[in-house]
């Protein structure tokens, strides 16, 4: 078929008709990330993309870390990495530091990239539970070396030459939320996104109740095929209209309240988010380029609004830059992320909270999962059940992955700690615990987002130990794995010492030059 005729949009099976129109409600990153995704992926055609953006609302902003499939993502949209880094004040993430989680003073790393190298098939951490066994007492850095650089404030990106001692290095990164929706705002304008300044008061809805037209404070309207809501926790569309339906975990996910604010950079940038444990909750640490984000997320049940605030601040020592934000939320998601011919994506979709950093994960999920069901003017309900099935699948894995950090505390000695260890969990992940606990094993579904190294370091990172190690590890001898692993200790020393200082992609440089950011 020739370009030209792609781009009239032909009639679809049964004479239904493909999409022609796209409505976006809500900018922020949200919104500018499925318009630029959209946008990307329908060229040719002649689908309509307009992102309505309100004058008189506020986008949240406070999204800025993010996880290894970000890299993923700008290479979708044929993205520069060192650009984007130019553009958002970004800096590099290896992973994610914890500190006072399982109890006062203890530390533990969530990083990226790979753990050892597995032997006789099987992943390395199963010879980490025999050498603990056989009393070989390792250490945890040794093996990884995305925890080795981060620790020594150090960064660089993974061999090309899958042999090479740095080729399991992986990386994400920390930006400035609000550069990020400028930057793909730009993106899409080039692309031909459409953007109107309108507050949307309404929609009307068909007989069969699908929505029909959106309309504007101002009298005006829109009509679309297809409504994407970006709207944010008042979810305009999927609930304000549609009446969708939402599922509560906070007896879970009990932090509801999170308070944050920037400051000046008063130390160097360490290639990590920090996470830090508080009597209600835990603080965040992200470097930027230009500054520090911080924020502490907690309960309401626990502790007042003014007394995060003021524990926050006290802890950082710091001004903050601007007053401080303070977000409500209710985590949990829609019963349904696609009602009729309305996708909910980002807050109006659901709630995450921001410990493992998968926000914006979520909303480029949701799109990628809209790419492969992408309909027609029939709906079909059979693919709209498909898509929601996909994702509350992902989104209630996701979730007892971030409830896993709160259940196994060790920690006694306040009261969101004491419920945080009493309180009754899902199903779904007392038996991945008890699996671990009983024979060292994870077994996470195909394409899931954490893998069985993911749940690995939280297990390990919070005091979890299996009661026996895997029987195939016996295929090597105490002496052998001693010899094994030393070896790969000088392998991660090696690429630690000749690795240069994360400070060193930043400092002395005009970042918003044209100079790649990825060679210091």
């Amino acid at each position: 078929m020739s370009e030209s005729q792609q781009s009239q949009s032909p009639p679809g099976p049964q004479g239904k008709k493909r999409i022609g129109s796209i409505a976006i409600v809500g900018g922020g990153t949200a919104g500018w990330l499925a318009a630029a995704m959209l946008a990307r992926a329908l060229p040719g055609t002649r689908t309509t993309i307009t992102v309505i953006e309100s004058p008189d609302i506020g986008t949240v902003g406070v999204g800025e870390a993010t996880i290894p499939p970000i890299i993923d993502l700008l290479q979708f949209l044929s993205i520069d990495e060192a650009d984007f880094i130019r553009h958002t004040q970004a800096t590099f993430k290896l992973g994610i530091k914890f500190s006072d989680w399982r109890q006062l003073g203890h530390s533990y790393w969530h990083p990226f990239g790979t753990f050892g190298a597995p032997i006789n098939r099987r992943p390395f951490f199963h010879c980490w539970h025999k050498a603990r066994a056989a009393g070989l007492a390792p250490r945890f850095n040794d093996f990884s070396m995305c925890a080795t650089l981060g620790d020594a404030g150090k960064f660089r990106v993974r061999d090309k030459n899958p042999d090479a001692p740095a080729a399991g290095l992986r990386h994400a990164l920390h930006f400035d939320a609000s550069l990020v929706a400028k930057y793909l705002r730009s993106y899409s304008e080039r692309l031909g996104v459409t953007r109107i300044e309108r507050t949307v008061s309404t929609a009307t809805r068909r007989a069969d109740g699908f929505l029909d037209d959106l309309r504007f404070s101002d009298g005006s309207s829109l009509h679309a095929d297809l409504y994407i809501d970006c709207s944010g926790f008042r979810g305009v569309l999927i609930e304000q209209v549609l009446g969708t339906g939402y599922v509560d975990w906070t007896a879970v996910l009990p932090c509801d309240r999170a308070v944050a604010f920037p400051t000046a950079l008063t130390a160097g940038r360490p290639p990590y988010t920090h996470a830090r444990a508080r009597s209600a909750g835990w603080h965040w640490r992200i470097p930027l380029q230009h500054r520090a984000g911080n924020g502490y997320v907690y309960s309401s049940a626990h502790c007042s609004d003014d007394e995060a605030r003021d524990d926050l601040m006290s802890t950082l020592g710091e001004k903050p830059l601007a007053e401080p934000r303070l977000l409500r939320f209710t985590t949990g998601r829609r019963k349904l992320f696609w009602n009729r011919n309305c996708v909910a994506l980002g807050l109006a979709s659901g709630f995450m909270e921001p410990l493992e950093s998968t926000s914006i994960h979520l909303v480029t999920s949701g799109l990628y999962h809209l790419l492969e069901h992408f309909p027609d003017s029939g709906f079909d309900q059979t693919n709209i059940d498909s898509y929601n099935a996909e994702l509350i699948d992902e989104n209630e894995r996701i979730r007892d992955f971030i409830v896993l950090h709160y259940c196994l505390t060790q920690r006694d000695d306040t009261p969101f700690w004491r419920y945080c260890r009493s309180m009754a969990i899902p199903d779904s992940l007392r038996e991945r615990i008890e699996l671990y606990r009983r024979t060292g094993r994870v077994r996470p579904r195909p394409g899931e987002l954490f893998t069985d190294l993911s749940w690995f370091y939280i297990f390990e990172g919070l005091g979890l130990h299996p009661d026996d190690y895997d029987p195939l590890m016996d295929v090597v001898t105490v002496s052998q794995l001693g010899e094994i692993m030393d070896a790969m200790a000088s392998a991660t020393a090696a690429v630690a010492r000749d690795s240069p200082s994360h400070e060193s992609y930043f400092a002395a440089r005009d970042v918003s030059g044209s100079r790649a950011a990825l060679t210091p």
